[in-house]
């Protein structure tokens, strides 16, 4: 396995790392690369045994569908002097239904962590939309990823660079641990990503823009910058039709080995109690504001403070980084606090409600949907 020394944007080392990258994605191989919101492990989405490799590599079901990555059209046709007619250019081969909504959201969020499914064209893989007729697509705002899009000049199917279920990688350290059994994986190291959870999807493939996954971009925020009202799923006066599978929809999911649980405020010692099992190395979560000075903690050997920030978009971007770096350490278990609530913080609380479900060892975890 190869972790490339993290390339400065615009130096020759970059650009011979993207130019290995495009050469292994060419010829049908896999390629870690850097998003701002996770790691992805990325194949040619018009290759069906590239794209294959990818679910062999992440031990992903079939039917779980990948998101598209496309670059962003500035560098990619300059002849065009209206951006929204170059966006256009760039999306129209991949869906047979471009919505004027959906390009608003396009016009004002990428590239950026807004994923859009949309009716796909006949001429998408089955293998990328799990057999949907609907396509995910997004445009990554991280400069190593656009920069390796362009080169490339097609689409990347690219979910995250981790075994299925588990914790999603932030730095490229992670995947190179997730993967070390890998050798031959090319990895580019763009640094840390800085959002630290999956981009926000949004449904547009029915009429109605319903959110499907919550992350950094929230539906408050795409009603305020565009006019786009985005329902809840289930929200909309056609609910009964079928939700397209989206990535990170499972009940158990973004898992860390170590059982974790949460907590309300002011419960941090309650929860604990409930596993007099544990007796040992116990990592409790707080609040920076909050840590606690309670003399019954302080005398617990067992228990050791981590503070986390209390602003929604800091504390999601160390999140996934906190969950794999307790992981490493051999607690038993991780109590973290309860977000707030608020749609800034809905992202996160979806992450971790997921992974509170699958967490623990796999044979105490619970893996379906």
């Amino acid at each position: 396995m190869k972790a490339d020394p993290q390339p400065t944007i615009g130096s020759t080392e970059l650009q011979q790392a993207v130019e290995q990258a495009v050469r292994r994605l060419q010829q049908g191989g896999l390629v870690a690369i850097p998003t701002e919101t996770v790691y992805g492990l990325a194949a040619d989405a018009s290759n069906q045994k590239a794209v294959q490799n990818i679910f062999s590599a992440k031990g992903r079901p079939a039917d779980h569908p990948l998101i598209v990555h496309l670059a962003a059209p500035s560098m990619l046709d300059a002849s065009l002097a209206n951006r929204s007619d170059a966006w256009f250019k760039l999306i129209a081969p991949w869906v047979r239904d471009l919505p004027e909504e959906a390009m608003r959201l396009v016009e004002t969020f990428w590239p950026g962590p807004l994923t859009l499914v949309l009716k796909k064209d006949k001429h998408v893989l089955s293998a990328v939309t799990g057999g949907q007729d609907t396509i995910a697509l997004r445009s990554p705002d991280h400069p190593v990823a656009q920069a390796l899009l362009q080169a490339f000049g097609g689409g990347l199917a690219a979910p995250s660079a981790n075994r299925f279920g588990k914790v999603s990688p932030t730095r490229a350290a992670d995947v190179s641990a997730e993967f070390s059994d890998q050798a031959d994986l090319l990895i580019l190291d763009g640094g840390d990503c800085i959002v630290g959870i999956e981009s926000t999807i949004v449904d547009l493939s029915s009429g109605t823009p319903v959110l499907l996954r919550p992350g950094a971009i929230t539906p408050e925020q795409i009603e305020q910058q565009t006019g786009v009202r985005v329902l809840q799923a289930g929200a909309r006066a056609d609910s009964d039709k079928v939700t397209p599978r989206v990535s990170g929809s499972l009940k158990a999911h973004y898992a860390p080995n170590t059982p974790l649980r949460l907590y309300a405020a002011g419960a941090a010692l309650d929860c604990i109690s409930q596993y007099p099992d544990t007796k040992s190395h116990v990592a409790l979560v707080v609040w920076e504001s909050e840590q606690m000075r309670d003399p019954q903690v302080l005398g617990a050997s067992h228990i050791h403070q981590i503070p986390i920030p209390e602003q929604s978009d800091l504390f999601a971007s160390r999140l996934y980084r906190l969950l794999r770096d307790l992981d490493d350490h051999s607690w038993e278990l991780i109590v973290m606090p309860e977000p707030p609530m608020g749609q800034e913080w809905d992202g996160v609380r979806d992450r971790l409600q997921r992974a509170c479900f699958g967490s623990g060892p796999p044979v105490s975890n619970h893996v379906s949907s």
